[in-house]
């Protein structure tokens, strides 16, 4: 067997498309015996933090093992124009773009990515976020890229008949990547059984442009990658993405001309791709070869910051450095704020490293002293002069942790902005709130309004020394007044310095099941009722999601029905998986008979319902099944038994 590791990868993250938990996919690799993975959504390089972070816990614990670090390939399938990422014409196919895979093999490659991958966003955005080739000249260096599936430039022209075209393609890209351009090869075979509701015309599709990509990479030296397009973790779990592709879409399950994908896109196992292609094991070792041009790097980095100017008549860097020497600085910064409690050597060095060495360390100084000066001013006219000796403590030791933490721009920048909402903008600004609310040096700056003194609030809270972390301030403006306080920051600070953060959103469980009720066209009261049977909260501190709703709800039951056609009778099985049921409560057996005209054959069903199993009742009627729960109009559930769509229960 061909060793192999996978290079085009969709998680969550490549939104409503993916399905795909970083850390369950690595887990699945490990267990697999691969040796690392990539990660490639669409366009976003949104999933890239989680899987190196996770990837460096697990190979921690790999380390004391004695066993190899596994590693993770940082990539994305980017969109390239067909034309350039400035054109926006619809008619000539701007809105869109080709596939491509883009994997960084190192910390440069990796910067690399990220500018291409910021540029199709700020620049390329035309209902995807799209580069070009001017950019990929620019960017190269360092990057690994393979043609990526049938949506890709090469293969795409390759199914269009431009035979031309694709030559060209595929000579551009491997004279600028060389050796690291890759041909790549997918087939999503659907297996023949006509009840499974697939894309069955991708295959043929994948097979015609993979022929003519193999001669191609005999013609051109270039050598070829096989991938699977992954989008879930396993095969049992392709109908619930396919439900998700419903969500996404806005179509009902049933409807026969919404998009749908193969169902082989899951995270393939080694044997399975060996098996897939057996007759190209070339293909599947040099996914190795990819694995091997790839680094273990890090990608973490310390906060990025503009400098605040300080006015000429405070005083200059330089003339701070020609007054305080390094001796200075390492015995001010590795001791408490009363010059006192000197660090060990080996942990005051750490201290110096951590802050970036002396050079930044004068400019961080510099800044602290400005941001004394501001803070004292503030005291004064808030407490009176002279300060009280508690205000005079609070402020001198916060100002120290500030310092010593690295943070005196920051606090600078935000209190500039929040002065200026306030007073040049005539925007409204609310009084702070959070942990920021117990600083008294921020209160004492404007950048809140509660003095934290009067109602003893905690400044550990906000800063803590043995915890360094940039503070987190938030500031409310008026909606009317925020994009002029963004614009004024922008302008000040330069807009290369400055960006949204956005958040994600998850399906909430209650959430998810209205979608997946939508799909399936279930009733809405049907849909409402097995929401309302989810609490808002679980116990034992159990966090709220689908598997422990349906463990901690005590009416998640489950129906099964078995029937015996020629026998005439039903067997109805009431069980329940929530706790405290008693025993011989689950399950509840009733056996009936039946007659009617609808035939009803060997049929098995499951379904969360809201019952009360100590007073259910259940009834059949001409092939129908009611379930209610022994009250008035108490009907919780009631469906005919279909023919030919379940399986027959021993």
């Amino acid at each position: 067997m061909e060793d192999f590791v996978h290079l085009h990868v969709h998680t969550q993250y490549s939104i409503l498309d993916g399905q795909s938990k970083i850390p369950r996919l690595v887990d699945k690799a490990i267990k697999d015996g691969m040796k690392g993975m990539a990660v490639t959504d669409h366009g976003v390089m949104f999933g890239i933090k989680e899987l190196v972070d996770y990837c460096g816990k697990v190979n921690k614990d790999r380390k004391k093992e004695g066993l190899e670090p596994f590693k993770p390939i940082i990539g994305c399938e980017m969109y390239v124009a067909r034309r350039t990422k400035g054109d926006r014409e619809k008619d000539k196919g701007d809105m869109s773009g080709y596939h491509l895979i883009v994997l960084a093999k190192n910390y440069n490659g990796y910067k690399n990515l990220i500018k291409l991958v910021s540029n199709s966003w700020v620049d390329g955005y035309y209902m995807r976020p799209r580069t070009d080739r001017a950019d990929l000249e620019k960017y190269h260096e360092d990057l690994i890229v393979c043609s990526a599936c049938i949506a890709g430039e090469v293969p795409a022209k390759i199914l269009k008949g431009d035979i031309a075209g694709a030559r060209e393609a595929c000579e551009w890209y491997h004279n600028l990547f060389g050796d690291d351009y890759y041909l790549e090869l997918q087939r999503h075979k659907v297996p023949d059984d006509p009840s499974l509701l697939a894309n069955r015309e991708a295959y043929e599709l994948q097979q015609k442009a993979n022929k003519v990509l193999i001669e191609f990479a005999r013609e051109y030296g270039i050598k070829l990658v096989c991938t699977n397009d992954c989008h879930f973790e396993d095969k049992e779990t392709a109908e619930a993405h396919d439900h998700l592709l419903c969500i996404a879409t806005g179509k009902d399950l049933d409807d026969p001309n919404r998009m749908r994908y193969s169902k082989q896109e899951w995270f393939k196992t080694r044997e399975e791709m060996n098996e897939v292609f057996a007759d190209v094991p070339e293909a599947l070792s040099n996914t190795l070869e990819v694995l091997d041009k790839v680094e273990i790097y890090s990608i973490d980095h310390g906060p990025i910051m503009p400098f605040f100017p300080i006015p000429e008549s405070f005083g200059t860097e330089e003339q701070l450095r020609q007054k305080v020497s390094e001796e200075d600085l390492y015995r001010e910064f590795t001791t408490d704020e009363n010059g006192e409690n000197q660090l060990s050597p080996e942990e005051g060095q750490k201290v110096i490293d951590r802050l970036g060495g002396y050079d930044k360390i004068y400019r961080i100084k510099f800044e602290a002293e400005y941001l004394r000066h501001l803070a004292y001013e503030g005291a004064r006219k808030l407490y009176g002069d002279p300060l009280p000796e508690n205000v005079d403590e609070h402020v001198n030791f916060e100002l120290h942790v500030m310092k010593t933490m690295g943070f005196p721009g920051y606090f600078l920048i935000v209190s500039d902005f929040i002065r200026a909402a306030r007073e040049e903008l005539g925007v409204m600004v609310g009084p702070g709130r959070g942990s920021a609310a117990g600083s008294v040096v921020a209160y004492c700056l404007g950048i809140t309004k509660i003095d934290p003194l009067k109602y003893d609030l905690l400044f550990e809270r906000f800063l803590n020394p043995d915890r360094v972390n940039l503070p987190d301030i938030d500031t409310d403006f008026d909606d009317d007044g925020r994009g002029k306080v963004l614009r004024w920051v922008m302008d000040k600070y330069g807009h290369e310095n400055c960006a949204h953060i956005i958040t994600y959103g998850s399906m909430a469980t209650k959430n998810s099941i209205k979608d997946v009720a939508r799909v399936e066209k279930l009733p809405l009261d049907k849909a409402n009722a097995l929401c309302k049977a989810i609490p808002d909260r679980l116990p034992d501190g159990a966090k709220m999601n689908l598997a422990n709703a349906i463990k901690y709800t005590p009416v998640g039951s489950v129906i099964e029905i078995h029937t015996d056609q020629k026998e005439q009778w039903v067997t109805v099985s009431v069980s329940d998986n929530g706790p405290g049921i008693p025993d011989e409560q689950k399950p509840r057996i009733f056996d009936m008979f039946y007659s009617g005209a609808n035939k009803v054959v060997d049929s098995r069903r499951s379904l969360g319902l809201g019952l009360s199993l100590c007073k259910s009742i259940v009834t059949v009627h001409g092939g129908t099944i009611s379930v209610s729960d022994n009250q008035p109009n108490g009907t919780v559930f009631t469906f005919t038994l279909p023919a030919g769509e379940v399986e027959l229960h021993e």
